[in-house]
């Protein structure tokens, strides 16, 4: 059941989001678009509450608990963070609002992909807590390897991340040679006369 609800809640985030946007951008109603996208963060309290209440009426402790606990610490770490990135696009594609800025080069993105890290402890360190408690919360009476497995994880995505932004740091990605225009000097045409 409880991977039932982690799929229920993973589509209906997508649901929230794409009518949130199309509220606010194709039927021009903002307000109403802002109040559906507010209405995200309910999805990981039902979660928690049906995960808890499972322990709580004797559930014997599994990976599920533990997908959930990192269902819910990858929202919090990103899911802000994922409407205003969708936001922006949406805004752009549709609203006529100014193309996104993204870092791509150099040190921007490596600044960015370390933005991005932070974001992952965020999410790892509600996970890694909420993994905790269940193992507290169930103690001894349980068997809690699977919960533990989870942490574990959870570290190695932090890991991974923290890799990935090392990577942008310690070999940051060139921006593309400029081509050269018509009529200035060094280019062809230039050359040409």
């Amino acid at each position: 059941m409880l991977v039932a609800l982690i799929i229920a809640c993973e589509i209906a985030f997508w649901v929230l989001l794409a009518g949130g946007l199309a509220l606010r951008y194709l039927a021009k109603m903002p307000r109403l678009g802002a109040a559906v996208l507010l209405c995200e963060p309910l999805l990981e309290l039902v979660l928690l509450v049906v995960t808890t209440l499972d322990l709580k009426n004797g559930g014997e402790p599994s990976w599920t608990h533990g997908l959930a606990a990192l269902y819910i610490g990858y929202t919090v770490g990103y899911g802000h963070y994922t409407v205003k990135w969708l936001d922006r696009h949406a805004a752009y594609r549709f609203g006529g609002g100014p193309k996104p800025p993204g870092p791509k080069y150099g040190k921007a993105r490596a600044v960015h992909e370390w933005k991005l890290w932070t974001r992952t402890l965020a999410g790892a360190v509600v996970a890694l807590g909420l993994l905790q408690a269940a193992i507290w919360y169930v103690g001894d009476a349980a068997d809690t390897g699977s919960l533990q497995t989870w942490q574990s994880a959870a570290l190695r995505v932090l890991g991974i991340q923290a890799v990935i932004a090392t990577t942008y740091t310690l070999w940051p990605r060139k921006a593309p040679a400029a081509e050269p225009q018509e009529g200035r000097p060094g280019s062809s045409a230039s050359a040409r006369r």
